[in-house]
């Protein structure tokens, strides 16, 4: 089997023979045989074993049938580096055992040591450097979602203290985005040199901000870090996260290749408002994997060829895997993708040399 590059080619607006697929979470709950390792090994103890973790991110490759693998991690491990202790906990999620609430708790943060506290994820990207046959998309977290865990304590719905320090404490709130803004810098381009085909940075409860306090609050980290590593060749990625179309319109001059959209905001109108500058990845909602497979192809069907009207075009989800969805429903979605999106792009090709 040659090297499937499609993913590549999409994320660069490049020509495709057939739109590419990946699944955000697609290393998850959803597959019985994944269920049966975390009875064993919590999540952290799997990416700390990297010849398992490599094993995982295989999975749902050789299953599904995607064109792309993500790396399997969580955006919390490199955390852990700069001077965070944080456990993943069942049903809940990240909670900190030393939340950040001053500006000693941010001053006493470290800078990253990734190759001496994450060479495990490193070892891991190296594997799949090897054994892969699609890109692998290694992620990091970016500073606002982190921030929201770090400084909450665990999971929030109203981000009340995040939005509190933000707003109090503005230089506090700064100083937390840079030294978040080096780590990530740091943590992906280890990424990119030992394997890494491309990176999305999640910011995925971005979307709890109006524009005018995403501009002045967070945007200027996110420039800073797509900035700085627009050195390296590999296509880049930003996800702004659920509920966060009414942002898109102020990410018109990150320096990156791909914006993830949610399900809220209509491929046509997300390159709209993005002024057509940039690939676009998504945006099925996820839930639509409960409806029988004839309404779950309608659905895809109508994101393909919103898709397919510009050049620059990844299927995916409108945000991460959820444990019920169907193993079984989302092959037969990556098949139906393939060969619907192939069949469009045949003729609409046809068409164009009918006119030649």
């Amino acid at each position: 089997m040659s090297y499937n590059d499609r993913f590549i080619r999409a994320c660069r607006k490049e020509l495709v023979d057939r739109v590419p697929v990946w699944y955000m979470r697609q290393a998850g709950r959803y597959d019985p045989e994944y269920r049966k390792i975390k009875e064993k090994y919590s999540l952290l103890e799997i990416c700390k074993q990297p010849e398992l973790a490599a094993e995982v991110t295989m999975m749902p490759v050789r299953k599904l049938g995607v064109d792309a693998a993500i790396l399997y991690s969580d955006i919390m491990n490199p955390v852990a580096s700069i001077g965070i202790d944080f456990d993943i906990v069942a049903n809940i999620g990240p909670v900190i055992a030393n939340p950040i609430r001053t500006a000693a708790d941010v001053e006493r943060l470290k800078p990253i040591d990734v190759e001496g506290d994450l060479g495990h994820v490193l070892e891991t990207i190296r594997i799949l450097d090897k054994e892969l046959e699609v890109p692998l998309i290694t992620f990091a977290g970016a500073p606002f979602t982190i921030a929201s865990y770090l400084i909450e304590g665990k999971p929030s719905k109203n981000y009340l203290r995040t939005k509190a320090l933000m707003y109090s404490e503005p230089k506090v709130w700064f100083s937390l985005m840079d030294k978040l803004g080096d780590m990530v810098i740091a943590y992906l381009r280890a990424h990119m040199a030992n394997g890494g085909k491309a990176f999305q940075l999640f910011d995925s409860w971005v979307g709890a901000l109006t524009p005018a306090d995403f501009s002045k609050f967070v945007l200027p980290t996110i420039e800073r870090i797509f900035a700085e590593l627009s050195d390296l060749p590999q296509p880049k990625i930003y996800f702004p996260g659920v509920s966060s179309g009414e942002l898109l319109p102020e990410l018109r001059n990150l320096k990156t290749n791909v914006i993830g959209l949610d399900w809220r905001v209509s491929i046509p109108e997300g390159r709209r408002r993005l002024d057509g500058k940039y690939a676009v990845q998504g945006n099925l909602d996820p839930v639509i994997l409960t409806a029988p497979m004839s309404v779950i192809e309608s659905y895809a069907a109508e994101i393909i060829d919103q898709g397919l009207e510009q050049p620059g075009f990844v299927f995916n989800l409108g945000h991460g895997l959820f444990p019920e969805a169907s193993l079984e429903k989302l092959t037969q979605l990556t098949a139906f993708i393939h060969a619907y999106s192939e069949k469009a792009i045949a003729a609409r090709e046809g068409k164009e040399t009918s006119h030649v």
